[in-house]
């Protein structure tokens, strides 16, 4: 029959019991809900039983062999499930996204406090260095250095060792001990001449006069006069100019002349203001002593070592070679200088020794060329060589050394 057309015999199909072909979806039906409600009770528990009262073994399979077992099925309902291991699963990016490093970790205070300290200190350290720069410009060494290798001649390496001493004590004020040059050779190689030029250049860049005392064992203390008030007045001008250089934060210039000449309390006194326990007043000063002690020393030996006069002269124009015999020669020089002067007074221990040489023809010429030139004489080379030839010398190895040096210069000038 069609199914679109109705069934002609209705009352007859309402008496028809049902068929299996009704009966059995209904079961599947039945079934399938029953294992969804068996199946969300062992998600929500894993312990959970049946709702049956007794537990139903499995089906098994026609086609597949069974197995027999001792478990019965009570315990193998009780048995807890295995959990599954969950796989890792790789993470993909894709490529067109971004890519960021790990955050990195977190610096401690301590680290950042550290850096910070280390800035402060180096900008403490180039501070200070400056302060030095500018403590030294104060005295214009540079200025002195010039006019010293412009007025002195024949003591090239004497100059240099006096430029560099003062440079590296005027780097700072404050000291824990003074700077004593002593200034030894023999008569006229220009040990006065450099105390005058050292008193001019510091009273000009100090722009105080009383800060640069000039004493002289000639005038300041006669043989006469006692030496207990030569000591007295010596120690009252030293303390009121140191005194008076710390209350201007300023170094002093102290320079004594014909120290040879000084009794030994004076020297005493000298050689107590350099103690430790006295003021720091005493110990921001440049003392300058000059003195003919060790002359005969001097000329004895630059005539022993006459060959190498020339080297001892150098002041670096001849070479590393020249240079380095120059300095050992210059070294054993002030050491027999200084073994020969302690013998006197143990002032001259503490001192730093510069030693002046004896000067060559040619050093006298340049003298009495630059005395003619500021007597308003024109300072011709003949004239000037024919001056010096008056003079005596000591003539060895081929070289001739003047006795009293540039002494009598002025002395025969004033005669043209």
């Amino acid at each position: 029959m069609d199914r679109g057309q109705p069934s002609p015999e209705p009352a007859a199909a309402d008496h028809v019991a049902p068929g299996p072909s009704v009966i059995a979806p209904v079961r599947a039906v039945v079934r399938l809900r029953r294992r969804v409600r068996l199946l969300r009770k062992r998600c929500f528990s894993p312990t959970a039983v049946r709702p049956d009262s007794e537990p139903r073994a499995p089906r098994a399979d026609p086609d597949q062999p069974q197995f027999f077992t001792f478990d019965g099925p009570a315990e193998l309902s009780s048995r807890p499930p295995r959990k599954k291991r969950r796989r890792s699963r790789l993470v993909l990016y894709p490529e067109t996204s971004r890519k960021y490093r790990p955050r990195v970790e977190r610096r401690s205070r301590a680290q950042r406090c550290l850096l910070l300290l280390v800035a402060i200190v180096g900008f403490q350290v180039l501070n200070a260095i400056e302060n030095l720069d500018d403590n030294a410009q104060r005295y214009d060494l540079d200025g002195l250095e010039k006019a010293l290798q412009r007025a002195v001649f024949g003591q090239p390496a004497a100059v240099e060792r006096i430029v560099a001493l003062l440079r590296d004590y005027l780097a700072t004020h404050v000291h824990s001990r003074p700077l004593l040059l002593a200034l030894h050779g023999p008569s006229g190689v220009g040990k006065s001449h450099v105390g005058r030029l050292l008193a001019r250049h510091f009273r000009a860049v100090l722009e105080d006069g009383a800060l640069v005392l000039q004493y002289h064992a000639r005038h300041h203390c006669p043989e006469p006069r006692a030496a207990e008030d030569c000591r007295q007045e010596l120690a009252r001008r030293v303390a009121d100019v140191v005194a008076r250089a710390e209350a201007e934060e300023k170094t002093p210039l102290l320079l004594l002349d014909d120290v040879e000449l000084l009794p030994p309390a004076l020297l005493d006194e000298l050689h107590g203001f350099l103690q430790p326990q006295r003021s720091h007043h005493f110990h921001n000063a440049i003392y300058v002593l000059l003195s003919g002690n060790g002359g005969a020393e001097v000329t004895r030996f630059v005539l022993q070592n006459a060959s190498r006069a020339l080297a001892l002269r150098a002041d670096g124009a001849h070479g590393a070679g020249a240079a380095a015999v120059a300095a050992q020669a210059e070294e054993e020089l002030r050491a027999s200088l200084r073994a020969l002067l302690v013998r006197e007074h143990p002032l001259w221990e503490v001192a730093t020794i510069v030693p002046f040489l004896l000067l060559d023809k040619g050093d006298v010429v340049n003298c009495f060329r630059d005395e003619m030139a500021g007597e308003g004489f024109f300072p011709e080379q003949a004239r000037a060589e024919l001056l010096a030839a008056q003079l005596s010398y000591y003539r060895v190895a081929g070289r001739e050394f003047a006795v009293t040096g540039c002494k009598q210069v002025v002395a025969t000038v004033n005669l043209l």
